[in-house]
This record gives C-alpha cells, sequence and structure tokens, in this order.
C-alpha cells in the first residue's frame, strides 16, 4: 500500500511540476535585426536565399519560425539552447559584426558541414523534411560559399583572412 501511496503522490507532484513550467516561458529569437545580414554585402540570389530560409535561418539568424510544440515545456527551453547555439557558431543576421577572418573561416566552415552531412542536424531534418537538402542544394550552397571567399581573396589582403592565432605560428 505504502508503494502504491508514494506512487500516487510522485506523480501528483511530476504533474503539478510540469504545470507550473508551462508559465515559465524563454526569450523568443524572433527580433529580425539584420542590418549586418550576410546579405547586405555578399550576393545571394533567390534559390540560396530560399534554402537558407528553409534549412538554416531558424538557427542560425535573428529570426526563428517556431512550431507549435515550441510553446510546450520543457521543450521550448530545448528549442531556445538549440537556437543559442547555433547562432553563437554562426549568425547569418550577424554575419558583418565578425571580423574578416571570422567571415572567412565560417564559409570555410558551411562547405565542411555540408559536405560531412552535419548541417542541417539530423535532428532538426526529421521534424522539418522540407530543410533537408538535396545533393543540387548542397552543391549550390558550397559554390556560393566558394565565391564569397572567392570574392574576399580578391578585396582584402590574405593576412586579414586568417586567424591572428594563425598568423602568430
Amino acid at each position: 500500500m505504502k508503494i502504491k501511496s508514494f506512487i500516487k503522490n510522485s506523480l501528483l507532484v511530476l504533474a503539478l511540476v510540469l504545470l507550473a513550467i508551462q508559465f515559465i516561458h524563454p526569450e523568443k529569437n524572433t527580433s529580425g535585426i539584420n542590418a549586418q545580414s550576410i546579405e547586405k554585402k555578399f550576393p545571394v540570389n533567390a534559390e540560396i536565399s530560399a534554402v537558407l530560409k528553409t534549412a538554416c535561418n531558424d538557427c542560425h539568424s535573428n529570426t526563428t519560425v517556431y512550431p507549435w510544440y515550441s510553446k510546450i515545456q520543457p521543450v521550448a527551453w530545448y528549442l531556445s539552447d538549440h537556437v543559442n547555439d547555433g547562432k553563437k557558431h554562426l549568425n547569418f543576421d550577424e554575419f558583418l559584426n565578425y571580423p574578416l577572418y571570422r567571415q572567412y573561416h565560417k564559409l570555410e566552415e558551411i562547405d565542411e558541414m555540408i559536405v560531412e552531412d552535419e548541417m542541417p542536424m539530423t535532428s532538426y531534418t526529421l521534424i522539418h523534411r522540407n530543410a533537408k537538402l538535396t545533393e543540387d542544394q548542397k552543391q549550390m550552397l558550397i559554390q556560393w560559399s566558394k565565391n564569397m571567399r572567392d570574392s574576399m581573396e580578391q578585396w582584402y589582403p590574405a593576412d586579414s583572412l586568417i586567424s591572428p592565432k594563425k598568423r602568430k605560428s
């Protein structure tokens, strides 16, 4: 009898905790601020823009389109953490705020992440199936990234595209 009572009380406490956390919401990533967007300096055609919007921008911009389940805790906290982590690594809307060497390196990483099938993440494409990149889209993004790096190599001195730490080595 004690075990039944313990389980019943535990479930009641768990239900109350789950109910209580529904009132605690993380800040949403919906500012839309893009004054330093990559698009302000580098050409982004309609095809690239569509792919970025579908497969990248929810986690790598200042505007996330939230699904219905983002209103449920603890899912909202997980999504918030995921978006914040993605923006920490690369934010297309803050791209021009990065030093030149970091911009260049992020463009290199775009290629690497796509080639190694690390982006978009499987956990994202399982739910957002339209975010899974086709081979043509992958090649298009890689070529776009390469074209931007080529432009940077023409515009800026070579040492400005290398991390200060690597310059000293």
